[in-house]
């Protein structure tokens, strides 16, 4: 895991205006720390000096954001020390020496990692347990049908074209959900159906769209083994179970294959 305070050489160069501008952003009170809910217009003298402005209210929203992820995990890290170990070292009057903080910084990412880790961890046996037990319920629903891979689906309106193979095109309208109705995607939001070889995608839906004629709905529950597995995504944790609403309206190619067969 990156330090959470690995900074690029513009932050870097940044870091060495904060404490010179301190008193002077105070005075306009248009601080990014600080700044009110309407923000007065401020002009200043020269372009360098509304340069230096950006570069450090930039700054600020860096440090604040990796404040925010360590919060997320469980980590209070004071915003007053971090802008004060800023100003100690314009003033090169650090409290820690270089290694000490190299030290501290190394110790950070340690802690990070481990409870990133745990967190991760939690949250995936969490969406085991979630998906078993959706699993269970929806395999009692009227229609559901399960296969020998342990996809599920349900057929909410039956087509009459052509089935896809696997090695088909298609396109789809779809949307996707957690367990608990949380939305991840969707291609009715975007408003333009989607475009995919059938072989691409992830298990599930290569086995149940070809279930489908073209003109139907299917609702498919994909156990994570037929998903993403124990891939970790900020949209979809480790080890869930999708749901999928789909419909299916073109197999790409699907005329010119029938006129082909037909001569």
């Amino acid at each position: 895991m990156k330090s959470v305070f690995k900074m690029s050489l513009l932050a870097a160069t940044v870091a060495l205006a904060v404490g010179c501008q301190q008193e002077e952003v105070k005075e306009t009170k248009t601080a990014a720390v600080e700044a009110p809910a309407a923000v007065e217009t401020v002009t200043f003298a020269t372009e360098d000096d509304k340069a230096a402005y950006a570069i450090g209210a930039s700054l600020a929203q860096y440090l604040k954001a990796n404040l925010e992820q360590q919060e997320e995990i469980g980590l209070s890290l004071s915003s007053d020390l971090v802008l004060q170990g800023v100003q100690d070292a314009f003033a090169d009057k650090s409290k820690l020496s270089d290694e000490e903080a190299q030290a501290a910084l190394q110790s950070l990412d340690q802690r990070v990692a481990e409870m990133a880790q745990k967190q991760s961890e939690e949250k995936a046996a969490a969406a085991v347990k979630a998906g078993e037990d959706f699993r269970a319920t929806f395999s009692k629903t009227e229609g559901v049908t399960t296969t020998d891979s342990g996809l599920m689906y349900q057929v909410e309106t039956l087509g009459e074209g052509a089935k896809p193979a696997a090695e088909d095109t298609v396109v789809v309208h779809y949307k996707g959900t957690l367990t608990d109705g949380t939305q991840f995607d969707s291609s009715y939001d975007r408003d333009q159906p989607a475009t995919f070889p059938l072989n691409r995608v992830i298990p599930g839906w290569t086995e149940g769209v070809q279930l489908m004629p073209v003109g139907s709905k299917f609702k498919f529950v994909i156990p994570p083994e037929l998903a993403y597995g124990a891939q970790d995504t900020p949209a979809i944790p480790a080890n869930s179970t999708l749901v999928f609403d789909v419909e299916l309206i073109e197999i790409k190619g699907d005329a010119a294959k029938a006129e082909t067969t037909q001569g």
